[in-house]
């Protein structure tokens, strides 16, 4: 695209008309359950522990948000009842065929809805993009085993620095979990979700985020979390909340020591989200869904930019991610 025509939208008109009537459809299917929409603010003066998440700061005003999970959960906490959201979130260091700084998340929680229930939902909502498919689960264990020959929940970190190896990555300092997420994303993600919808369940505890923790078919501890594929690319994940304040405080403090041993700058944790989990939480389950990326497939493009009226440059042009 020259500079004379980067007034133009990144995205084909057609592409635009598509993305709104999906959006409809997903108003439409929401309305219909009596979910509320909400909106809370893209501004804060906290944000995210995850070392792996970078978030955007503006000097004076706070740090753009990474999800609004965090003031959505206020909500639930102060009686509102299911809600969902249309978010636009932002997200520092992303950037590619499939990442922008600057998207929209889909974003709802279901009061009293176990994990497998909210599967079932997640399932409908693509199925508004995507056309009629089929779903299928699959642990996160088992796909470890199939693709990689070792069990997550139990291998040393040489045999997951070993799997990677023919990957030319140079991460010599990664911990357990990045190793993992490196050999999910760079192995086993590509084989996910062919014609089909495919959820990941029971991931390792120590990815549980802001998911509560059970056991799985064999006994073991896992999280009550799940991912959610189609055409190889990450769509959704969805937690059953952890609604035990003291937990999540104690996990927000593992998340700093990461990030200091990583030498990423320490972040203000949210004490009015804190404070609303001690107030209390309803049991619950919710998910964040990827709605650009959900278009994107949705149409048969190949970025996010085709699906987005004005992409971020780079974005459209780096095919790395």
């Amino acid at each position: 695209m020259t500079a004379a025509q980067r007034w133009r939208p990144t995205a084909p008109l057609a592409n635009l008309r598509r993305r709104a009537q999906i959006v409809g459809a997903i108003r439409a299917y929401f309305a219909a359950q009596g979910v509320l929409e909400v909106e809370t603010p893209q501004i804060g003066s906290a944000t995210v522990s995850d070392p792996h998440l970078n978030s955007l700061y503006v000097a004076g005003y706070g740090y753009l948000q990474t999800s609004p999970e965090y003031a959505m959960k206020r909500l639930l906490a102060a009686g509102s009842g299911s809600i969902y959201q249309l978010a636009r979130v932002f997200r520092a260091d992303e950037h590619g065929r499939r990442h922008q700084p600057e998207f929209t998340l889909l974003e709802w929680y279901r009061l009293g809805y176990s994990l497998e229930r909210l599967i079932d939902e997640v399932g409908s909502i693509a199925r508004l993009a995507l056309g009629d498919l089929p779903s299928e689960r699959q642990r996160y264990r088992d796909l470890f085993q199939r693709y990689l020959g070792l069990d997550p929940l139990r291998c040393e970190l040489s045999a997951l620095r070993s799997a990677a190896e023919h990957l030319d990555l140079a991460f010599d300092d990664a911990d357990r979990d990045t190793w993992l997420e490196l050999l999910m994303s760079a192995v086993i993600e590509p084989q996910l979700g062919r014609n089909v919808l495919s959820f990941v369940v029971d991931y390792p505890p120590s990815q549980a985020a802001l998911a509560r923790l059970r056991r799985d078919a064999d006994g073991e501890l896992v999280a009550a979390r799940f991912e959610l594929y189609f055409a190889g690319v990450e769509l959704a994940n969805g937690y059953h909340e952890l609604a035990d304040a003291d937990e999540q405080r104690a996990r927000f403090a593992t998340d700093l020591q990461t990030r200091a041993a990583l030498g990423l700058p320490a972040v203000a944790l949210d004490g009015d989200f804190l404070a609303a989990l001690s107030a209390g939480l309803p049991d619950c389950s919710g998910v964040a869904l990827g709605l650009d990326r959900l278009i994107m497939l949705a149409v048969g493009a190949q970025s996010l930019a085709e699906v987005m009226a004005f992409a971020v440059p780079w974005g459209e042009l780096d095919a790395s991610a």
